[in-house]
């Protein structure tokens, strides 16, 4: 695994966490950034299957997971698979679609499978979600409920880029680049179509010392004493930070975590998974602010 460095704007670093830790990722970002363009990249040059749903708001459960169509040449139901049946599904504006929609894709998110007309399927292996919303423009969406934000491992926030990436992508186009066009720009993919799975086992087999568990159990349940919090994260949150922490320091060359691993991801693990009081908001807070404060009071390991 290559080292990286995981920082509050480090997109991709962020992307691949997740998808070695086997969890689903939440990005939320203003149009225009390469949210999309990123995902279809990274898919293509991993040779992982991708597909793509616009969320919209007529758009139906059995658009998302498939159905049973009869066939007249065999007189039977053959089942017409939804864009589910992928690797990487990159769900755009799913906080466009209506809760019954947005539903549909708890049990393949959790359980990597799909019922459909009472009928079990499998899904990939390394089925992964990453849902995009738009963080300006609230009318005429669906908030996405709090037993479903907790499936997501991560909650990443794409911002604008800096002045100098700014002129390296109008650079780019100058000379002929077409996000429409990837394969004219010479991605090519990794020759192991297993690398995945293999990075996911590295993941597992990090070790953890017992005071680096007791950290990450201190940082949640904090979320769940601190006066500006309403609600505090989940015991799956536990979970999430211990994996996402593995999959830090596996990226970063170790075979073990060290609480810097912990310290910083817990902003993407933890921000989706916390309600502010209406007092904390009105005041200005922000579900980092407060984390960060949170975090910053929790004793670390030695």
């Amino acid at each position: 695994m290559r080292k990286v460095i995981i920082g509050q704007d480090a997109f991709i670093d962020q992307v691949l966490v997740a998808l070695f830790a086997d969890g689903h990722i939440l990005i939320e970002g203003v149009p225009g950034t390469g949210k999309t363009l990123a995902v279809k990249a990274l898919a293509r040059i991993l040779g992982a299957g991708f597909n793509r749903i616009q969320f919209t708001p007529d758009l139906m459960p059995a658009d998302v997971t498939g159905t049973n169509i009869f066939n007249l040449g065999t007189s039977a139901f053959t089942l017409r698979q939804g864009p589910i049946f992928t690797d990487i599904l990159l769900a755009d504006e799913i906080n466009r679609t209506p809760p019954k929609t947005q539903a549909a894709l708890l049990e393949a998110m959790e359980e990597r499978q799909t019922t459909i007309d009472g009928e079990r399927h499998v899904l990939s292996p390394v089925f992964t979600v990453l849902a995009t919303q738009n963080p300006i423009e609230y009318e005429g969406t669906y908030p996405l409920p709090e037993a479903q934000l907790d499936r997501f491992l991560l909650k990443t926030l794409v911002g604008y880029p800096t002045e100098q990436e700014e002129l390296e992508v109008v650079r780019l186009w100058q000379m002929g680049f077409n996000a429409r066009r990837l394969d004219a720009v010479g991605l090519t993919p990794i020759p192991d179509s297993s690398a995945i799975g293999q990075c996911r086992a590295e993941v597992r087999a990090i070790r953890v010392e017992e005071g680096i568990g007791r950290y990450v159990v201190n940082i949640v349940r904090r979320t769940r004493q601190t006066p500006s919090i309403a609600w505090g994260a989940s015991p799956r949150a536990c979970v999430g930070l211990l994996l996402a922490g593995k999959a830090v320091a596996a990226m970063r060359g170790r075979d073990f975590v060290v609480p810097d691993d912990v310290k910083e991801i817990a902003l993407p693990v933890l921000r989706h998974r916390i309600v502010l009081r209406s007092e904390a908001e009105i005041e200005g807070q922000t579900a980092d602010q407060v984390l960060t404060g949170l975090i910053a009071g929790v004793d670390v390991p030695r």
